[in-house]
């Protein structure tokens, strides 16, 4: 059965290389009636147009229930009815409202309440970062490129993606105590990719860690988390991205 839903974007994760479906990208947001949906597959980088989707669009696509994954948020989308039908990326209020009504204190919360994917207000957070070495980094490369030159004759040639020399994870606190997560975000490693073409590297990295330690903080910290469908006991952090609290009563 096929459905029609209305989704603001709230996760876009770093591509990754798929044997079954080329190269995808995790991407997740809350419908109109406040409910997450995981949108899968989802091959960014061959989306033009109005389905080049960013954090804070509202999206409208046609999905159906996946065969091969029990979390019920996940939604097996027809990549070709994905079109950009609004955004809220100037409505402040808009987006304190909808993460206040998605908001849990932590992903043990997130797990007894049946739910895969979350967003939480982290405490105390550190971001710190592990310089890839040589063989970590070539292996990254090579899975890249040989899932770009897999394309079929159909799809949208695009170059091999270039992975992020570093390795990003976050030390904070929850509701439930301490963790660290890798960073999945693709903002992180595409701020990287950015300001590197005007700052020396350990500028880059600390302009990061200023960014969500200390001004995201001020402004009203959140985490996007998720878990693995292989893994469902294993949560990672798929989106850091600041939003306002607020009082304001639900819009759903």
């Amino acid at each position: 059965m096929i459905s029609k839903s209305r989704v603001t974007i709230l996760v876009k994760a770093s591509p990754q290389p798929s044997k079954k479906h080329n190269e995808t990208v995790c991407c997740a947001g809350i419908d109109d009636r406040g409910n997450w949906k995981r949108l899968f597959p989802v091959r960014f980088r061959q989306l033009s147009g109005d389905q080049s989707f960013s954090r804070w669009d509202i999206v409208s696509c046609d999905h159906r229930r996946p065969a091969d994954d029990p979390r019920v948020e996940s939604c097996r989308v027809h990549e070709e009815s994905i079109s950009i039908v609004g955004s809220i990326k100037r409505k402040a209020d808009e987006k304190s409202s909808i993460i206040a009504n998605a908001l849990v204190g932590s992903e043990i919360e997130a797990v007894n309440l049946g739910a895969s994917l979350a967003v939480i207000r982290p405490q105390n957070p550190e971001l710190r970062w592990r310089r890839l070495d040589h063989s970590e980094l070539e292996q990254a490369k090579q899975n890249y490129e040989q899932q770009a030159a897999q394309l079929s004759m159909l799809d949208k040639e695009i170059s091999a993606y270039e992975p992020c020399p570093f390795e990003f994870k976050m030390h904070y606190n929850d509701a439930d105590g301490p963790h660290k997560k890798t960073c999945a975000d693709w903002e992180t490693p595409a701020a990287f990719f950015n300001l590197s073409r005007e700052m020396d590297e350990q500028k880059v990295l600390e302009h990061l860690r200023e960014t969500y330690c200390e001004k995201y903080v001020k402004t009203g910290l959140v985490f996007a988390l998720g878990n693995m469908k292989k893994r469902p006991q294993t949560w990672q952090l798929l989106g850091i991205f600041p939003v306002e609290e607020t009082t304001q009563q639900s819009l759903f």
